[in-house]
């Protein structure tokens, strides 16, 4: 797949016939951004129905950022501005879905826990992304500060958020990222730390 996750071979399909078109990965890029707006929103509410929608609506949302870079490299459409966009669109949805399952949980055994937790979990992610974001320009173009297997991203994991989400699996994915996020954003801060400057 030269590099290419399972994601990304199966949104070059859809996105050829885009390409001479008048849409723009910053099209499908909002696209995602405001998919993943609304499954944050809907997942929040904490409701039999808002977590179906917001799963239904995440998996849209993932799917649709790994649209968006599959067009910019088929139609050779890159740039810049569009890689930073799509990068903090990406940084800012999913550090937030963990701050609306938090939300999610705020009625259940957790109590008011559930938010912190979410809070705790959603930032560290958020930082931890800006530390390979970091680390990515500091590196050799095409690097991966976390590469993958198998044809998976560490991001592919992200997808299990909607099934995990309709078996009501919520309550140990917060307590796991929770754990998990704030050490891998120490991780991540470190090896940036012993980067040399650019």
């Amino acid at each position: 797949m030269s590099g290419a996750t399972w994601s990304h071979v199966i949104a070059r399909p859809l996105v050829r016939p885009m390409i001479g078109t008048s849409i723009r990965p910053n099209h499908i890029t909002t696209l995602r951004l405001l998919t993943g707006l609304a499954a944050c929103a809907c997942l929040a509410l904490g409701t039999y129905a808002g977590t179906w929608w917001g799963g239904f609506l995440w998996i849209v949302s993932a799917f649709l950022d790994n649209m968006d870079g599959e067009l910019a490299r088929l139609g050779n459409l890159s740039s810049r501005w569009g890689h930073l966009y799509d990068t903090y669109a990406d940084i800012l949805v999913n550090a937030l879905l963990f701050v609306a399952i938090g939300a999610n949980l705020r009625h259940g055994s957790l109590g008011a826990w559930a938010i912190p937790l979410g809070l705790l979990a959603g930032i560290s992610l958020l930082l931890a992304s800006a530390f390979v974001h970091l680390i990515e320009r500091r590196s050799p173009p095409g690097t991966k500060a976390y590469s993958g297997r198998w044809g998976f991203a560490p991001e592919d994991a992200l997808y299990l958020m909607a099934p995990l989400a309709w078996l009501g699996w919520l309550f140990p994915i917060l307590i796991g990222t929770a754990v998990a996020a704030p050490a891998i954003m120490l991780l991540t801060a470190w090896r940036l730390y012993r980067m040399p400057a650019s």
